[in-house]
């Protein structure tokens, strides 16, 4: 399935798809980690249409697809953000999701994901590349282990409606 994966920009034409996929996929990766009503309101809030479409056309934001012949697979989000590890003199450059859907997971979808992420981190003289994972999402954290990234003392609060949830940082130099 490699071959046939590329990386495309998300344009504002694309907000009502990426809503969808966004659901889906935050649905299927944190399902049962949560009350129902708690998810259903997180996924309405955030991933609205609307929502969405502000963000994608928010300057600094990069949203990307990863499509397997014109399918849909998964995206990504990035921006510059140089306020979370204030000590580090580096420019930074954040993941902020990252979502392959779960019928594409183990095919390599991923791997072009995060390689297309970290080319761009490089090209564009970042010194540093970060992201929050849910600390009980060990799958993803092996993962980004695999490519370098390290857990940090970083976390932050990631509640979904009134369930709390803790997101811990991993940075990796570039």
């Amino acid at each position: 399935m490699q071959q046939n994966i590329e990386i495309v920009k998300i344009k504002n034409t694309d907000a009502t798809l990426l809503s969808v996929i966004a659901k889906k996929s935050f649905y299927d990766t944190f399902v049962g980690t949560c009350t129902p009503a708690d998810m259903q309101h997180f996924l309405d809030f955030y991933y609205a249409e609307n929502v969405v479409k502000v963000e994608i056309e928010k300057e600094g934001y990069h949203y990307y697809f990863a499509k397997n012949n014109n399918d849909i697979i998964g995206y990504l989000l990035f921006e510059e953000n140089n306020e979370e590890f204030k000590t580090s003199d580096k420019k930074a450059l954040e993941l902020r999701r990252f979502y392959v859907l779960s019928a594409y997971q183990g095919k390599g979808a991923a791997q072009i994901m995060m390689d297309y992420f970290l080319e761009y981190a490089k090209q564009n003289n970042y010194g540093l590349a970060f992201l929050g994972v849910w600390e009980y999402n060990y799958k993803a954290q092996n993962f980004y282990t695999k490519y370098g990234f390290a857990k940090t003392n970083h976390t932050h609060s990631f509640p979904v409606g009134a369930t709390p949830q803790l997101d811990v940082y991993m940075v990796k130099e570039l």
